[in-house]
């Protein structure tokens, strides 16, 4: 049992860390709500002094929020989907012996340390390109015409991209729990006659219950403020333009700090709503 002495003890070594963390969390934050209330045009005039909630009421009433905001949601809800379904079976198949599992396993789980950045311009340009991409290849080596992805189905096209990215992870954390399943068991249900099917659903899915809670978690954290995939690909056109992109275009492109602060407030609001009813609906699982 510890003592009261290396309790002390731990939260002192703890302390620097502890500091600097809240101090890297706690500076940005309260920096953004500072310009969040004030005009500041870097390049027309710097600070222009207080204009209180203007810049909240400018950016909620712009015509491109609502939108941004369903644009956001529409990627991380595709995205998820198709990550802890096609994550539930690459995992299965990844658990079953075969020659080679190892290699295969690095194969699979190989795409998520490639770069956003460096992931969308193959995607973008060695896949999903009308001229030379593969999916054009492929179209016209069947005689169908090629489709221009990046504009006449920009959004899935995104969600794909990002749920290549993400599905790896998916699928480690997947393949984890099945790995943690008591044969026993699956055994048991066997002889008592339930078929593969039977035992997939009322046995393996219920066991992945707190995996795929961890996956739709953390994916969700990151998903909500993807960028780099867009910036590349679309530019933000054919509705592809999520609550962050727009915040980049209010910061960046239109040189209007204090809007684009604005907008950071919305997004962290969004955020915390998002976690809350994921804590609440999903985080369930964690408990059980």
């Amino acid at each position: 049992m510890a003592t009261r002495h290396s309790r002390s003890a731990a939260r002192l070594m703890m302390a620097p860390a502890v500091i600097l963390l809240l101090g890297w969390m706690l500076v940005p934050l309260t920096m953004t709500l500072w310009f969040s209330f004030r005009k500041y045009l870097p390049l027309r005039g710097g600070d222009l002094g207080w204009v209180g909630f203007e810049n909240y009421v400018r950016f909620v009433k712009s015509a491109s929020f609502w939108p941004s905001v369903q644009a956001t949601m529409t990627l991380v809800v595709g995205v998820l989907v198709i990550t802890v379904v096609v994550g539930i079976l690459l995992a299965l198949l990844l658990d079953q012996p075969m020659w080679g599992q190892g290699v295969v396993r690095i194969l699979v789980i190989a795409p998520f340390f490639v770069m956003p950045t460096v992931s969308a311009l193959v995607w973008k340009n060695l896949m999903l390109d009308p001229i030379n991409g593969f999916f054009g290849h492929l179209a016209r080596s069947l005689g169908l015409q090629p489709v221009d992805w990046l504009s006449q189905a920009s959004m899935p096209s995104i969600i794909m991209i990002v749920s290549w990215e993400w599905l790896p992870f998916a699928t480690l954390i997947l393949l984890t729990a099945f790995q943690s399943l008591d044969s026993e068991q699956l055994e048991a249900a066997e002889m008592d006659g339930a078929g593969p099917v039977a035992r997939f659903f009322y046995i393996m899915v219920p066991h992945l219950a707190r995996a795929i809670t961890v996956v739709i978690l953390i994916q969700t954290i990151f998903l909500l403020s993807i960028f780099a995939e867009i910036f590349v690909t679309t530019g933000g056109a054919f509705g592809t333009k999520t609550l962050t992109y727009l915040i980049y275009q209010r910061v960046l492109e239109s040189q209007n700090v204090g809007l684009g602060s604005a907008g950071g407030v919305y997004a962290i609001i969004l955020a915390n709503i998002v976690a809350i009813f994921l804590m609440r609906i999903v985080g369930k699982n964690l408990d059980a």
